[in-house]
């Protein structure tokens, strides 16, 4: 399954650290966000990644290159102005023919991401949206799901009174290249 890495954000909140850098290049336990994110694809048999680049770009072309340190094949969809999560799908959908990944360039996690592609699969899914509980929900989009699973509400950071879950996005998703 290919994998694609969202690593065009500016990294706001993390300024002055995202002033010269992307933010997917900020070291976290000695090596960059993304190369943490590029291992753990890579851990789950996904070599095949797409990063989607905008602000300072350039700058994380030139430090992976085509991934080969890190074990995956790595290519580039390049934004011209930010497009979002997705309008970077769309922009690097001519290489997207079957289910694929997405996962945000900030996403440090250990999630299962093999069990996340089997329930994706399983449940003939469209899209399937990586969710976690937390403690508090209020920087995370908080979704709420049936008993089978399927998304019925979703809001992105919501203030206490609008919290209806403890089920955050994680900013992993399994798309369908129909959606």
């Amino acid at each position: 399954m290919k994998a694609v890495v969202m690593a065009g954000g500016e990294g706001s909140r993390l300024r002055p650290l995202t002033s010269r850098q992307p933010k997917p290049l900020v070291p976290v336990a000695g090596r960059p966000i993304m190369e943490h994110i590029l291992l753990h694809l890579r851990r789950h048999q996904m070599r095949d990644v797409i990063a989607t680049v905008q602000y300072l770009g350039a700058s994380i072309r030139n430090y992976f290159g085509d991934g080969s340190e890190q074990g995956v094949a790595l290519t580039y969809s390049v934004e011209d102005s930010p497009l979002g999560t997705a309008g970077s799908v769309m922009l690097a959908r001519q290489q997207l023919n079957e289910p694929f990944l997405v996962i945000s360039g900030d996403a440090l996690t250990d999630v299962d991401l093999g069990a996340a592609v089997r329930f994706h699969r399983e449940h003939r899914a469209l899209a399937t949206i990586v969710l976690k509980p937390v403690p508090n929900p209020l920087e995370y989009g908080v979704v709420v799901v049936d008993d089978g699973g399927a998304v019925q509400r979703f809001i992105e950071k919501p203030s206490w009174g609008e919290v209806i879950s403890d089920l955050a996005n994680t900013g992993i998703y399994i798309l369908d290249p129909a959606v």
